[in-house]
């Protein structure tokens, strides 16, 4: 007897596994200058789906990326088999997003090699990784506790307008990316925009995140302090790596861990949130208490 839960659960972290992986070798690509190594899509030239003759370095990373989509499509749809099959309907929910996820990202993938690597669609490509990243964390959520209810009051207020600012400070990172040097090789174009100003408003974001971080650790209850927690440490290691890569002229391995701990954020600022404003409903009894009781019955 397959133990769906068990099953649930590890298809549920190899989703987050693979989104956070898409993310790193999306970065991998745009900081080697390789976003246009497969000059097509969706195949990498016009006569064949993979380089051929002498593979080169750029053509390697584009096209490991690609690969990458289709493991992420084969955990989607386990995931989605998985969960039809458990017939709890917020699991149905979240596995039908995270498997709608993966086309979506391939089109906007698609839509940014044609149009040369536009800054704006990379931005967009990228926040949609994030997004499913989040859906994932959510996804082992229920997994784990089952219905909950949402709770309402200031705290939970101020967890959502944490969870909100941390958006604004991911956004405003892939604005600071198209802006300067590593949003392609020299000849990708970038946003226009000035990347000294952008770089103080994205700092400007980061210091409020904290400080609402912060507060929210301090006021959040204890079974969710730790998720806060997590999730506060992971910004100032963020933070560090921020103002180091600034003052040392972007070196690319720095920026790289820089978009790892992007991911990272978006992970621990979605568990925080659900920490804190989710709770067991009354009217369900937690797994944990359901196996409980079924052994002593027996």
């Amino acid at each position: 007897m397959i133990d769906l839960t068990r099953w649930m659960r590890t298809l549920g972290w190899a989703s987050l596994v693979a989104n956070i992986g898409i993310v790193v070798t999306g970065g991998a690509v745009r900081l080697t200058g390789s976003g246009l190594g497969c000059p097509t899509w969706p195949r990498c030239t016009d006569e064949s789906f993979r380089p051929h003759g002498e593979l080169e370095l750029h053509s390697a990373i584009e096209f490991g990326n690609r690969l990458l989509t289709f493991v992420l499509a084969a955990v989607a749809v386990a995931t989605f088999v998985a969960a039809w099959q458990t017939g709890r309907r917020e699991l149905r929910s979240l596995a039908t997003v995270l498997a709608l996820g993966v086309p979506a990202q391939a089109l906007i993938g698609g839509v940014t090699v044609l149009t040369d690597l536009n800054p704006w669609i990379v931005s967009l490509h990228l926040l949609l990784s994030m997004a499913m990243i989040g859906v994932a964390v959510s996804l082992l959520r229920r997994v784990d506790h089952g219905v909950e209810q949402r709770t309402s009051g200031r705290v939970p207020g101020l967890a959502w307008l944490t969870f909100a600012t941390g958006w604004v400070v991911l956004y405003l990172g892939t604005v600071v990316t198209g802006a300067g040097p590593h949003a392609g090789d020299a000849d990708t174009a970038r946003n226009g925009l000035d990347p000294l100003q952008l770089s103080q408003l994205h700092a400007d974001s980061v210091f409020l995140f904290v400080g609402l971080t912060v507060g929210l650790l301090a006021a959040a209850p204890r079974p969710a302090r730790r998720a806060v927690a997590v999730l506060l440490g992971v910004e100032l290691g963020q933070g560090t790596i921020g103002f180091v890569q600034y003052f040392t002229d972007l070196p690319e391995v720095l920026v790289g861990f820089h978009l790892l701990g992007a991911a990272l954020t978006s992970a621990a600022m979605t568990r925080a949130l659900l920490a804190v404003v989710l709770t067991q409903r009354a009217d369900v009894v937690p797994r944990q208490a359901r196996t409980t009781e079924a052994m002593l019955v027996d």
